[in-house]
Parts: structure tokens; sequence; C-alpha cells
């Protein structure tokens, strides 16, 4: 039976001072939300092979993104054009930031986990479509 002085100090009755798992220090400075927000991504380096993605989020920062990819041509450090949130909905109104990928990782079901920071916002996109002309 413990006594009321190891119950105190939180030592067990042997005297070992109980071990504490080791937990892996939180690198991010601003909280995430697991939000699934679809997205136009694309290169903004036109020396960089083009591609166009358009991929869910699976958390959202202020200041960030981490989302899933089929598309190999992701690189730690690679600038990119993010539409979000993405629509092709003529009336709407998409927001284009720049962002940087600041993590790459390749994921057991063959997919890359993408994470990116965003650095700045570049403006609303109009996606006007008056449809075709009209012949007078």
């Amino acid at each position: 039976m413990a006594t009321q002085q190891e119950l105190m100090t939180k030592k067990s009755p042997t005297g070992a001072s109980p071990r504490q798992p080791h937990a892996p220090t939180e690198r991010r400075g601003k909280r995430r939300c697991k939000i699934t927000q679809l997205m136009r991504i694309r290169p903004s380096d036109p020396n960089k092979e083009h591609f166009e993605d358009l991929r869910g989020s699976v958390s959202v920062s202020r200041s960030g993104v981490f989302f899933q990819s089929s598309e190999s041509g992701y690189e730690v450090g690679m600038r990119l054009f993010i539409t979000m949130p993405y629509s092709n909905d003529p009336a709407s109104m998409n927001r284009e930031y720049l962002a940087e990928v600041v993590r790459r990782d390749l994921l057991p079901t063959g997919m890359f986990g993408i994470g990116i920071k965003i650095l700045m916002e570049m403006g609303i996109q109009h996606s006007y479509n008056f449809g075709g002309a009209i012949p007078r």
C-alpha cells in the first residue's frame, strides 16, 4: 500500500519515478482545422513542367494547407498558384494565393502528402462566362 507521502510526490511504491511518454514537439505556429475545400493548384514558375491539380484539402490553417495528390511534380521549395476555394461556377469569386511547398511525403497509398505555406494573396479571380458570341 502506498503511503500518503508517496502519493503526494507521485512516486510509485517502489520509489521509482513514473516515466512520461515522450511527446513530439509541435512545430506549427497556427492551429489546424480538418476542412475539405476544393483547390486548383498549378506551378508559378514557367520553366517548370506545367500541371493543373484539382484537390481537396485535408487540413487548413491561416498560413498553410496539407493535401494529398497523385501528381509527382511537386518539389520542396516549389512556388505554386493556389485558387481556393475553387469553383468553376461563372459567378464564383475565387481567391488566388502564391504558396510554397514546404513538405512532400510519400504515403503508403502511393500518393504524396503535400504541405504548402501561403506566402501572399494574389487577388480575386473572376470566372465570368458570358456564353458564345451572338451573331448579328
